[in-house]
């Protein structure tokens, strides 16, 4: 099974079983995705390139968003799995990887989870963004916000920050909430969208009816 080999990602130059244990992350990620981030990042730890492997990988990521026979051969559920081990093997070396990534994304080809390559990328990325101490804030508005706004948000915003902790602000454009924000930032979520509040009017005059 896929969680029993884990450790093969882990795997430092030394064999000894303090230094194969795991390094925690300085965030939780669930699912079959953070699991493979987390064992990264333990092995990362261990020979000390988090960086590096964060920055090629992010790399990486960028050419499967624009390559798209690479996707396609990566999402091609009729191929041999031993052909996508040997390809990704290759592409490896080629890119170059470094042995913690390389040894990432074979792992993923040898267990039949290749889709999940960009996932485990971005789950990564947040360990990451935690461990630098970054608290991620995504704000969505109707139309693009100016910057004196974006500084009033990030002030306001900063009363939610632990000491130590930065506050990295991305915005998106939505005209379907028609005005207000809709605030993301860590495990918070604000909806104060007019979208929200048209919804909100017209299920409590539904239930009046």
């Amino acid at each position: 099974m896929a969680s029993c080999r884990f450790g093969s990602i882990v795997r430092t130059i030394s064999s000894s079983a303090a230094q194969q244990q795991m390094i925690k992350p300085p965030v939780q990620v669930f699912g079959l995705n953070g699991r493979y981030a987390m064992a990264l990042f333990s092995a990362g730890s261990k020979l000390k390139q988090l960086d590096p492997i964060e920055g090629e990988l992010t790399k990486f990521q960028g050419i499967l968003a624009t390559d798209k026979p690479l996707r396609e051969f990566i999402k091609n559920p009729t191929l041999k799995q031993s052909v996508k081990v040997d390809t990704m093997k290759q592409i490896a070396a080629k890119f170059p990887l470094s042995p913690p990534s390389a040894n990432l994304v074979v792992l993923l080809a040898e267990n039949g989870r290749l889709k999940n390559l960009n996932g485990v990328i971005n789950a990564f990325k947040n360990i990451m963004s935690a461990y630098r101490g970054e608290v991620v804030c995504e704000v969505t508005a109707a139309k693009p916000l100016d910057e004196a706004t974006k500084k009033d948000l990030e002030g306001a915003l900063a009363a939610f920050l632990k000491k130590g902790e930065k506050l990295v602000l991305t915005t998106k454009v939505d005209p379907a909430i028609i005005g207000g924000l809709i605030v993301s930032i860590g495990d918070k979520y604000v909806d104060m969208s007019i979208a929200s509040k048209i919804k909100k009017y017209n299920d409590l005059i539904q239930a009046a009816v």
